[in-house]
């Protein structure tokens, strides 16, 4: 079982910036990728970003070239740097491992508001 631990969900402004990590209770070295997914009210989720283990990122059109995903193996940790925020980037952000079985988070909240 891994555990997955998310932090740095809060209230931004628009226009501000927030860094979301995401802490695995595993090593991240070998895994086939690791991202994040958010759920905004009513909506279905779906995928922001993800880093595969050669280091290949992909991001969701909405947030390509605000976010940026990246990866520390010594911490065993994921980070979502996310820029220039707007209203509609409110929602749960859930992080998540793919090794074979898919880990999640238990999701922190964001909420972009003025």
């Amino acid at each position: 079982q891994v555990q997955l631990v998310e932090s740095g969900g809060g209230l931004v402004q628009p226009g501000g910036s927030l860094r979301l990590s995401c802490a695995a209770s595993r090593s991240i070295y070998s895994i086939t990728s690791m991202g994040w997914y958010r759920q905004a009210p009513g909506k279905q989720r779906e995928l922001v970003a993800f880093i595969t283990s050669g280091e290949a990122t992909n991001y969701a059109e909405s947030v390509r070239g605000r976010f940026t995903i990246s990866r520390d193996n010594a911490k065993n940790t994921v980070y979502l740097q996310m820029n220039s925020v707007k209203p509609e980037d409110t929602a749960v952000y859930y992080c998540y491992l793919n090794t074979r079985v898919i880990y999640w988070g238990q999701g922190t909240q964001v909420t972009v508001s003025s």
